[in-house]
């Protein structure tokens, strides 16, 4: 059968392939909660009846807010689709000032969220939200309105043909939901996408994505909220795997051994932190055994999948993959086939480490305006480059500006930012192709970026500097967890640093140096800054002389979504960052 809309993903899952387990939520306790594909049919065909009996009309905005992925939000999502309504899905992240937009400038009708805690957030705003009718929990609350009072209206099943009606009129262009970025400035964006948008990307993506066999599993974490996830477990559907849904980001290392799964979306800030965390243990593992572990990480750092290694390398891979890189499959729960990566550039050394390992990384490229996956490196290594995001999706066509713009057109890309025609306008080139923002090149076909348009800038002395490279290069350094480099209209680019407090605290430990418990303390220390200091040199050679940071500062506290430091996709916020900073940055440019 033909899929034109996004609800059609269901009756082409029971056509194809009919999951005993389709979503699956992870519980404490190594429990499940299994719902069939008949199941989310029928549930959401309840919630469609239910939202229906309610008053939901076609056009209508209903919100979805959930602090964890949980099967609940597709059935939900899938319902609203089929009534005609417009889903407005939120990070549960975002402060009560970007809801309270958010609501009004949607006009938000509903509002379904996980917990009590997100209802009281709302609640809070209500009273400046006349849009919004009523909040549904999707936990059992006490005493708080729940989502299975729209089951329980549904539960008549009369107006089924009514649905059915309503979804016989539903267009692949027509709008089904608004996405709002909040991007690194300025108030919220809502990314209006349709059917069409949405369906055809998951669609486009399907031949990317390796054969995982029978009964494959796939782990959601990355909140479903952000188009990247919620694209991917489109293409799940689809391709007929079952979807687990991990308990928090505090179970992931358990829930993988428990679901093993064979997929799961990753950003690179997550890679960092598995890798920081397997450096530490086993940096710290004995003399003998870190020893072997460093031994082991010298071996793959130029590790490339595309090239053929001497005999010899391939009998020292036998001992490390034996002794070390088998542990880091078994933590991935032992039969990952590929990580895919998006929303931010990742590291080339750790990409080439855990394609040696044997988890290679799929690095790929989008935004949410196209749905989002532009291009993604493939499975088959023929269409393949470390460094690069890969080749361009089918359908999809992409052109380089001459001031190196990446520029797209394709049934992948928005309708235009909700209320805002200006906005709208300003996003594309008179002849209707939409700008991305991203410096890109092609490199033997394959897409790679530079770094965002914005973001590169100028030092006094005219010298462009590309923000992202330093940054990327200096993140080597394990005493780093989050770095930004500045210096725009100033006479050299410096860095403001997040200092890895649990890595500073350990290496404190075994090295006998007193640095302070707190990150305050942390940041004070004179052994840290000289350490960081010492390897910043090394990795400064790499880069022309007007390029290398000449000055950093350590923050003394970290950088979070609510301080204002990170979006909800952990990108930097770089004018809060520096205002919050702003003693430390005028210190760097004091002589």
């Amino acid at each position: 059968m033909e899929m034109k809309r996004l609800f059609d993903i269901l009756d082409y899952q029971a056509k194809n392939h009919n999951l005993e387990r389709a979503l699956v939520n992870v519980l404490p306790g190594k429990k499940l909660k299994a719902y069939s594909t008949q199941d989310y049919i029928h549930l959401s065909d309840k919630v469609s009846r239910g939202l229906l009996k309610y008053g939901v009309k076609p056009g209508d905005k209903i919100a979805i807010i959930v602090n964890n992925n949980c099967a609940e939000w597709n059935i939900i999502e899938m319902g609203i689709e089929k009534v005609g309504a417009i889903s407005v899905p939120i990070y549960s992240s975002i402060s009560p000032q970007e809801n309270e937009f958010i609501f009004n400038q949607a006009g938000v009708k509903l509002c379904f969220v996980s917990h009590k805690d997100l209802y009281n957030k709302i609640a809070s705003i209500q009273k400046n939200t006349p849009s919004l009718e009523e909040i549904f929990c999707i936990n059992d609350e006490e005493n708080l309105p729940n989502w299975k009072e729209i089951l329980e209206l549904g539960e008549d099943e009369s107006l089924q043909p009514e649905i059915e009606k309503i979804k016989e009129k539903i267009q692949p262009d027509d709008l089904v939901t608004i996405i709002y970025t909040s991007g690194t400035t300025g108030s919220p964006k809502g990314v209006m996408l349709s059917h069409k948008n949405l369906l055809s990307n998951a669609i486009d993506c399907q031949e990317r994505i390796p054969e995982v066999g029978e009964n494959a599993r796939a782990l959601s974490f990355l909140p479903v909220c952000h188009v990247f996830e919620r694209t991917l477990l489109n293409l799940y559907q689809i391709k007929g795997l079952s979807i687990y849904f991990a308990q928090n980001l505090d179970t992931i290392g358990e829930d993988l051994k428990f679901v093993q799964p064979q997929i799961m979306t990753v950003v690179p800030r997550l890679v960092e932190k598995v890798f920081n965390k397997i450096y530490e243990t086993g940096a710290n593992a004995g003399p003998v055994k870190s020893k072997i572990f460093k031994w082991s990480l010298d071996l793959i750092k130029d590790y490339d999948p595309k090239v053929k290694m001497p005999l010899n390398w391939y009998l020292k891979y036998k001992v490390a993959n034996k002794l070390i890189f088998s542990k880091w499959r078994e933590g991935m729960g032992g039969r990952m086939v590929t990580l895919v990566s998006g929303s931010a550039k990742l590291s080339e050394k750790l990409n080439r480490m855990f394609w040696a390992a044997g988890i290679p990384i799929l690095e790929g490229y989008g935004l949410t305006e196209t749905s989002p996956v532009i291009s993604v490196n493939c499975f088959d290594r023929k269409g393949f480059k470390i460094g690069t995001v890969g080749k361009i999706v089918k359908n999809i066509d992409v052109k380089i500006a001459d001031d190196g713009e990446v520029l797209v057109k394709g049934p992948c890309v928005f309708q235009g930012y909700y209320e805002n025609p200006e906005l709208t306008k300003e996003a594309f080139t008179e002849d209707g192709w939409f700008k991305t923002g991203d410096i890109g090149e092609f490199d033997e076909g394959l897409l790679k970026l530079t770094d965002r348009k914005k973001q590169i800038f100028k030092t006094s002395g005219g010298k462009y500097i590309v923000p992202a490279a330093l940054e990327n290069a200096m993140k080597r350094i394990p005493f780093i967890e989050q770095i930004m480099v500045v210096g725009e209209g100033k006479k050299m680019p410096c860095a403001l640093i997040q200092p890895n407090y649990d890595f500073c605290t350990k290496w404190a430990e075994k090295n006998g140096v007193k640095i302070g418990t707190t990150p305050a303390k942390i940041a004070q220390s004179e052994a840290i800054y000289k350490e960081i200091e010492k390897e910043m040199v090394v990795i400064n050679q790499e880069f022309g002389q007007w390029e290398q940071i000449k000055r950093f500062r350590l923050t003394p506290e970290e950088w979070t979504i609510e301080n204002g430091c990170l979006t909800p996709t952990l990108k930097y916020k770089r004018k809060n960052t520096i205002e919050k900073f702003k003693k430390l940055f005028d210190e760097m440019y004091e002589d």
